[in-house]
C-alpha cells in the first residue's frame, strides 16, 4: 500500500528519522510508539500525505484513501451531528436520487426501445453497487457508530457546534469510521474517549476490513489492537512483531544485544589503539600497525543512544489517618430539576485505591469534587476521618496556574527552601528542561500544564489523594512511572482514569457510577467485568425462568418427562454437571486464547531460529562461533520444548472448557 524508502525528515534543525524503510500492507494492524518529541505525529502527516519527506521516498498504491484523525484542533459547524455523520456518503446519496430519476424515466419510457434498455441497465449497475456499498443500511450505521461513541438518540439532532472540543473530535472519528479508508491513521484516538467507548472501538477495530496505524498512550488498547509494533529511537524505525507487551520484551533483549556488541567493539578497538601506539614507531612491526589501522578505520561504530527523558518522582509518604477515611450516608446532589446522585451511602478506608468509572456525564468528577469539598452536597451527611488531609487535582486544574508566572520562578515561590539545582533537578524529572525552565505558564500546551500542576501538587504531601485523570498528556513511560508511586504510596487514592491498564494495576475497589447510583465492587476493572458479566448472565438466567414459569400447564409430554426424569441420589443431571464443571471467566478465557496464539507465533519463530543455526553451523568460522553457535541451538530447542508444553496445555484446557 505505502513504502517508504531512505526516508528521512527534519523539524528545523532537528533530525527526527533518517534511512527508514518501511511497508505498511493491507492487512497491518500498528501500533506507532516513541519518546514525545520523536516524530510520531509528523509520521502519520507523512502518511496521510498533509507533510512531505526531506529525504528519501514514498510510495502509494494506486486507490489508496487515507483517513486522518488528530490529535486535536478540529471544530465541526453549521449541521446537526447527525447530518454531519451522513455528510461522508454524499456520493452514494448522489447516486440514489440518480437511482430515483432512472425509477421515473424508466415508468415514462417504452419498455420496447432501446433508450428503456439504456436506463434499465444503467439503473441496474447503479443499484447493484449501491447495494454492494450498502447504501440501504447507511442511517443504522450511522446510528451504530454514534451510539458506540457515547453520542445519545436525542444529541443526534442537535448541532455540533453545541459541543465541546473533546466531543467534536468523536464526531470526526464518527466520520472517519463510516467512511471506512484503507488507510486508517489515528493520532492518541482514546484520548476524548470514556472506557465504554473505548472498549466499543477496540471491538471496531477487531473487524475492521483495512490497515490501520495508531499512536495511543493506553497501553491496553495497544495490546489488544494492534500486531506490530513501529518504535522511533535514535533517530531510526524499529520494527517489532507482536502487542505492546511483546514489543518491551523484544526491545529489552535487542537493547541487552546492542550494549554486549558495543562492549565487545570497544574491547577490539582498545586492542586496535594499544597495538598502534605500542608499535607504531617500530620498524619491524610497521605492517602489522598498518592493517590494523586500516581495520580500525572500517569499524562502523556502535552507538549507545542516551536513555529516553522519563517522569521520575515518588509521592511524599504522609502521616497516617484513621481508619475510616471518608464516608458518605445518603448523599443527594442535584442541578437544578437535574439529579447527579440520590442515596448514596459507602465508606472508604485507609490504603484504598478507589477507581471511578461510568459513562461521561455520569458523575464521577461530580463525586470526586464532593469528596473533595469543591461542591455542596444537595442532602445526607459527608464525614472525613481522623487526621484526613485530603489534596485535589482537577482536570482542568492547569487553569489555577498564573500565566503570567515562570516556571522556575513559580515553584521557587512554593518551594523557598529548595536550591537552584534541587528546583532544576525537580523539574527535569517532569521534562522541564533547559531553557523551557523559563518558559512562561501562558505559553505551555496542555500537556505541559497539567505536568506543572501535577508537579506544584506533589510538593504538599497529603494523605487523601483525588485524582481526576493524572493520566492526560503523560506518555507510556511516565504513566507507568506514576502507577509505580501510587502502587507505593501508603495514603489513599480515588481516581479517575480512561486508562484500562492503569486501572487494572491500581485499583483495590471499583465504584461504577450512573443513573444516580454509585454501585462497589471489589477487585480492579477487570474483575470489575467479570462480576458485571456475571450479574447479567443472573438476570438472563432469571428472564428465563420467570418465561419458563409462565408456559402452558399442558406442557408435552416428552417436556414433562425430562422435568420429571430423576437423577442418582444427589448428583446433577450430566448435563448440569459438564456444564458446571466448563464454566470459565470469560476474560481468562481470552487470555489464554491470546496467549495460545502468541505460543503459535513464538514456536515459528524458534523453529526458524533452530533452522537457521543448523546452516550456520555447516560453515566454520572460529571455534568460539562454533561453540557460541552450538549453544544458541541448545538454547533454541529447549524454548521450543517448554513452547511445545504450554501450547499443549492451553489447548487442552481451552477444550475442556467449552
Amino acid at each position: 500500500m505505502i513504502q517508504f524508502s531512505s526516508a528521512g525528515k527534519r523539524y528545523g534543525h532537528k533530525l527526527l528519522f533518517q534511512d527508514a524503510d518501511w511497508l505498511i500492507t493491507p492487512e497491518s494492524r500498528i501500533g506507532l510508539v516513541g519518546a514525545n518529541g520523536t516524530g510520531k505525529s509528523t509520521i502519520m502527516k507523512i502518511l496521510a500525505g498533509s507533510e512531505t519527506l526531506d529525504y528519501g521516498s514514498i510510495a502509494r498504491a494506486k486507490g489508496i484513501s487515507a483517513g486522518y484523525l488528530p490529535q486535536d484542533g478540529l471544530l465541526l459547524t453549521g449541521r446537526s451531528i447527525f447530518a454531519e455523520c451522513m455528510s461522508v456518503f454524499d456520493e452514494l446519496h448522489a447516486m440514489e436520487k440518480e437511482m430515483e430519476s432512472l425509477t421515473r424515466s424508466m415508468s415514462e419510457l417504452d419498455h420496447a426501445s432501446v433508450e428503456y434498455a439504456n436506463v434499465a441497465d444503467r439503473y441496474q449497475k447503479l443499484e447493484h453497487e449501491f447495494r454492494a456499498r450498502d447504501g440501504y443500511t447507511l442511517e443504522a450505521e450511522v446510528g451504530k457508530v454514534l451510539t458506540g461513541l457515547g453520542f445519545h438518540r436525542d444529541d443526534w439532532t442537535r448541532q455540533t457546534d453545541e459541543f465541546s472540543g473533546g466531543w467534536q473530535m468523536r464526531i470526526a472519528l464518527a466520520k472517519l469510521l463510516l467512511q471506512k479508508p484503507n488507510l486508517l491513521l489515528l493520532d492518541e484516538p482514546t484520548n476524548h474517549l470514556d472506557l465504554e467507548a473505548r472498549n466499543w472501538l477496540e471491538e471496531y477495530l477487531g473487524s475492521y476490513p483495512y490497515a490501520y496505524v495508531l499512536i495511543s498512550h493506553d497501553r491496553y488498547f495497544l495490546d489488544v489492537t494492534v500486531k506490530r509494533i513501529v518504535e522511533i529511537w535514535n533517530k531510526r524505525l524499529h520494527f517489532y512483531a507482536g502487542n505492546y507487551d511483546q514489543y518491551l520484551a523484544a526491545k529489552n533483549a535487542r537493547k541487552e544485544q546492542l550494549e554486549s556488541a558495543y562492549k565487545t567493539q570497544r574491547d577490539r578497538i582498545e586492542q586496535l589503539e594499544v597495538f598502534i601506539n605500542r608499535f607504531r614507531y617500530t620498524a619491524t612491526k610497521a605492517k602489522q600497525v598498518q592493517s590494523r589501522v586500516k581495520e580500525l578505520e572500517k569499524i562502523e561504530r556502535i552507538e549507545i543512544p542516551e536513555e529516553e527523558k522519563t517522569v521520575h518522582f515518588s509521592f511524599p509518604q504522609p502521616k497516617p489517618s484513621g481508619r475510616i477515611v471518608a464516608e458518605f450516608a445518603n448523599v443527594a446532589k442535584s442541578y437544578g430539576d437535574h439529579k447527579v446522585f440520590e442515596k448514596v451511602s459507602f465508606m472508604i478506608e485507609r490504603g484504598e485505591r478507589i477507581a471511578l468509572v461510568g459513562v461521561n456525564g455520569a458523575g464521577k468528577s461530580t463525586l470526586i469534587k464532593l469528596l473533595a469539598g469543591q461542591e455542596a452536597l444537595t442532602a445526607g451527611d459527608y464525614k472525613l476521618g481522623h487526621n484526613v488531609e485530603p489534596d485535589y487535582f482537577a482536570q482542568d486544574q492547569y487553569k489555577e496556574l498564573d500565566p503570567e508566572a515562570r516556571i522556575f520562578d513559580d515553584l521557587g515561590e512554593l518551594s523557598p527552601s529548595s536550591t537552584q539545582t534541587q528546583l532544576r533537578s525537580l523539574l527535569g524529572c517532569f521534562l522541564f528542561s533547559g531553557d523551557d525552565v523559563f518558559k512562561r505558564i501562558g505559553v505551555l500546551s496542555g500537556g505541559e500544564r497539567n505536568r506543572y500542576a501535577l508537579l506544584k501538587m506533589l510538593l504538599h504531601p497529603a494523605n487523601f489523594l483525588l485524582l481526576d485523570e493524572p493520566t492526560n498528556h503523560l506518555d507510556l513511560r511516565a504513566k507507568d512511572v506514576l502507577l509505580e508511586a501510587l502502587v507505593k504510596y501508603t495514603g489513599t487514592v480515588v481516581f479517575v482514569s480512561h486508562d484500562r491498564y492503569f486501572i487494572d494495576k491500581l485499583a483495590t475497589r471499583v465504584f461504577e457510577i450512573g443513573e444516580g447510583k454509585v454501585e462497589i465492587y471489589p477487585g480492579n476493572y477487570e474483575d470489575y467485568l467479570w462480576r458485571k458479566q456475571g450479574r447479567a448472565a443472573q438476570q438472563d438466567a432469571a428472564i428465563q425462568k420467570d418465561l419458563a414459569s409462565e408456559r402452558p400447564a399442558d406442557r408435552t409430554r416428552e417436556e414433562a418427562k425430562t422435568a420429571a426424569t430423576p437423577t442418582n441420589g444427589n448428583t446433577p443431571p450430566a448435563d448440569a454437571a459438564d456444564s458446571k464443571a466448563k464454566r470459565l471467566n470469560p476474560i481468562k478465557r481470552k487470555q489464554m486464547q491470546d496467549r495460545l496464539r502468541e505460543v503459535e507465533e513464538e514456536i515459528t519463530k524458534t523453529e526458524a531460529a533452530i533452522a537457521l543455526s543448523e546452516t550456520q553451523l555447516q560453515s566454520f568460522v572460529s571455534a568460539e562461533e562454533t561453540q557460541r553457535q552450538t549453544q544458541a541451538l541448545a538454547n533454541h530447542k529447549g524454548d521450543l520444548q517448554s513452547l511445545m508444553k504450554e501450547w499443549e496445555e492451553l489447548s487442552e484446557a481451552l477444550e475442556t472448557t467449552g
